[in-house]
């Protein structure tokens, strides 16, 4: 009996994508973020076998794969809940209310900078910034972007996503 986890493994159609990625590239490398970037999708994080594979597939040292991964915060490094919520904390967004909704969150879900909600709905990242400074404060829910949060249209927002 074999009690050893089985692998993850690329899907072919995702290593088809990234065949088709490294196309659009002069060199391995520099296809490396968005063949990252199919992993992570693959995979729902950039688990040690997600780096693997793309290191194998594209012909790239692990290191190297590793490193470029980690630098960004676009990656996902840990499991996270189904819905990412990337709360903005920066000057415009703090002067504007972001603490008080972190606040929120953590009182109305139990949710945590860098946690995730008890059944798995939730997972929070405090983002240095989103670019949204005129229209603070701001988040993504996934790739949704909402901008003029308050305490009220957050949760409201938040609903939406089950």
């Amino acid at each position: 009996m074999n009690t050893m986890p089985e692998k993850q493994m690329l899907s072919a159609a995702a290593l088809k994508e990234i065949q088709d990625i490294r196309k659009n590239y002069p060199t391995a490398r520099a296809a490396l973020l968005p063949a990252l970037y199919v992993a992570q999708r693959e995979f729902g994080w950039l688990s040690p076998e997600a780096y693997e594979a793309v290191s194998d597939h594209l012909g790239v040292p692990k290191a190297i794969a590793r490193g470029v991964g980690t630098f960004y915060a676009m990656y996902k490094h840990k499991p996270l809940g189904r819905h990412v919520v990337q709360l903005c904390t920066n000057v415009s967004c703090m002067i504007l209310g972001a603490e008080r909704l972190v606040d929120l969150l953590k009182n109305k879900y139990g949710l945590e900078p860098g946690g995730t909600t008890a059944d798995n709905r939730f997972s929070l990242v405090i983002m240095e910034c989103i670019g949204a400074c005129g229209t603070a404060p701001a988040m993504l829910v996934n790739d949704d972007f909402h901008e003029n949060l308050t305490d009220k249209n957050i949760i409201e927002i938040l609903e939406r996503y089950t």
